[in-house]
This record gives C-alpha cells, sequence and structure tokens, in this order.
C-alpha cells in the first residue's frame, strides 16, 4: 500500500513540477507557496484527526484510571497535561495529535482500555507521552514537506535560466524524471524518520515508566489485536503506536510458521509465544526487507528486540547516560 501511495504521489509531484518548470513558475513564488502548504497543514491536521477517527474528548473525571496514568507520567516528562480521548474502536490502538505539545490531545481505544493490563496500557500511554516530549508532531508535519522543498532546491541548482531555454520534450521529460526521483528519495528519508521516532517514544516509554517488559508485552498483543481487524487501514494510521496494515503483514509471516512457535502444542498462540516468535523473526532478518523501507513504523520484532537490550541493560545497572544510544 505505502509503495502505491509513494508512486501515485511521485507521479503526481513531478506532473507539478511539469507545470511549474513549463509555466516559469518561478522559485520566489514556489517558497510562498511551500509555507503556505506547511502552514495549513500545521493549522488543519488536529481537526482532521479528530474528525476522522470519530474520538470523544473525555470530561474530567470520566476515567480517573486513564487521568491519573496520564498525569502522573506527563509530571515526570515535565511537560502540559495533553487533552484526553477515546476512540470508539474495538482495535487496540492509541495515537496523540496537536499543533504544539502545549495544545496535544492523546487519544486512546477502547480496544486498549478493556483488554490490557493496567500496567501495558500504562507503557502505551508512555509512548504517546515521548511524542509529545519529543515534539514529534511538529517535527513530522515539517518533514512532510521536504519532499517539496527538495524540489525546488534542485530545480534552482538544475535550471538556472542561461538565457531562454526551449522547453521540448526531452527537457520536460529529464524533469518529470528528476523530480520524481528527488521525491522518491526525500520521501524515503520522511519514512526513516518516522520509524526513528517510534523508536525513540519506544525507548522514552521503558525510560519514564522503567518496564520495558511490559511495552513488550503491549506491542506483541497489540500487533496481533491489530492483525485481527477487518477494517480498511486509515490514512491516518502513522499517527499510532501500531499500524494495522503491517501487523497483518507481521502476523502472517509468524501464522506460517506456528507449528514452529506453539511451544506447549496447543493450537493456539498465546501472549508468551507471541512473543517469542517476534524475537526470533528479528534475529533473523535484523535488517529487515525492501518493504521496511516505504513504511512509517518498524516491525515489531525489531521494536521488541531494541526493548530487550534496554531491559538487559536495566538489570544490570547501566541504562544511564544517552538513554537513545541503541537506536
Amino acid at each position: 500500500m505505502m509503495i502505491t501511495l509513494i508512486l501515485l504521489f511521485g507521479s503526481l509531484f513531478a506532473i507539478i513540477s511539469i507545470i511549474i518548470y513549463y509555466f516559469d513558475i518561478g522559485f520566489y513564488f514556489s517558497i510562498p507557496l511551500v509555507l503556505l502548504i506547511i502552514i495549513g497543514q500545521w493549522l488543519l491536521s488536529p481537526s482532521i484527526v479528530s474528525s476522522s477517527t470519530k474520538l470523544r474528548y473525555l470530561e474530567k473525571g470520566e476515567n480517573p484510571f486513564l487521568e491519573n496514568v496520564v498525569a502522573d507520567l506527563v509530571k515526570k516528562a515535565n511537560i502540559p497535561m495533553p487533552r484526553l480521548a477515546v476512540v470508539p474502536d474495538s482495535t487496540p490502538n492509541a495515537f496523540v495529535f496537536g499543533r504544539t505539545s502545549g495544545s496535544s490531545t492523546l487519544a486512546v481505544h477502547e480496544g486498549l482500555l478493556r483488554n490490557f493490563r493496567s500496567e501495558e496500557i500504562e507503557a502505551v500511554v508512555a509512548h504517546e507521552i515521548g511524542h509529545i516530549k519529543h515534539n514529534d508532531m511538529v517535527i513530522m508535519t515539517l518533514a512532510s514537506a521536504v519532499p517539496l522543498i527538495a524540489y525546488i532546491v534542485a530545480r534552482g541548482f538544475l535550471w538556472r535560466p542561461s538565457g531562454r531555454r526551449g522547453k521540448d520534450a526531452g527537457t520536460i521529460i529529464l524533469v518529470g524524471i528528476v523530480s520524481f526521483l528527488v521525491y522518491l528519495v526525500s520521501q524515503l528519508l520522511v519514512l526513516y524518520l518516522s520509524r526513528s521516532r517510534e523508536h525513540f517514544a519506544d525507548t522514552y516509554s521503558a525510560y519514564i515508566t522503567g518496564q520495558p517488559r511490559d511495552l513488550r508485552s503491549a506491542l506483541a498483543k497489540l500487533t496481533y489485536g491489530l492483525s485481527l481487524s477487518s477494517k480498511e487501514s486509515s490514512g491516518l494510521r502513522a499517527f499510532y503506536i501500531g499500524d494495522p496494515q503491517k501487523a497483518k503483514e507481521e502476523i502472517k509471516t509468524i501464522i506460517r510458521k506456528k507449528t514452529e512457535y506453539d511451544l506447549d502444542r496447543d493450537g493456539v498462540l498465546d501472549e508468551h509465544e507471541l512473543e517469542l516468535a517476534m524475537e526470533q523473526e528479528a534475529k533473523r532478518s535484523p535488517f529487515g526487507n525492501a518493504n521496511e523501507l516505504f513504511s512509517t513504523h518498524p516491525p515489531t520484532f525489531k521494536r521488541i528486540l531494541l526493548l530487550k537490550k534496554i531491559e538487559e541493560e536495566m538489570e544490570h545497572g547501566q541504562f544511564k547516560g544517552d538513554i537513545y544510544r541503541f537506536i
């Protein structure tokens, strides 16, 4: 799906680039246009996310457990208390959004609140607090404009006016090809940034709760739970702690090897067996595959391995200094 989207938007990007080139839309006009796009996305994205997910904001005192967990974590993180919301969805998931860390919303799915242990919910919430702490909402909004900015800069260097260049078919095709390549490379970098922000948030959750084991367990259950969803993947899935489309692919890989991972031979992979299966899959493909390059989230396998490494460091009292050094 992500490969298809990149090809689609890359083609659109190339067409727009050809139009800009053909009609001589200048560099100094393009920059304000990019700034307008960034500001518009920054202003409108909270409203779009809110309406698309059908979330409901919680009244004070409506969910004391969630309020207390979030209040404790934001105090440790030294950030403002976000607005809390619940999404009427039976799948386990959570996300944050907002224009700044001071105007953010933390939303959790009903499926997470109903089916996860309190420690696992806290670990997931801490992951989302990590996104707020790191200002990931702003970072990813700015990063999403990188492909367009990259093209404008490339165009400025590659097609400086030296007299009036003829707009022959060959030149126009070249503009389209270069524009597509610029878009592809810069988009891959944006996706890499998105995956790294997930690792940072996972690490922060382990650090602030002191219990990486709880997030490992939560990620395994969350991935399995999302894989069972019959709903079409949302276009907003990059916002979530777990990507439903990615979850389906990962669980499909494990189910194919079910007999290998079903340790007690009862025909069902329990939580412990599922987590061990994910660890083994990560060890078998430590560098992932080409498909990972086009994903907004790192494989759950890799996330679990990172958390296990952090847990081992904590057990030996060595998880100090730069807590993000394993990323």
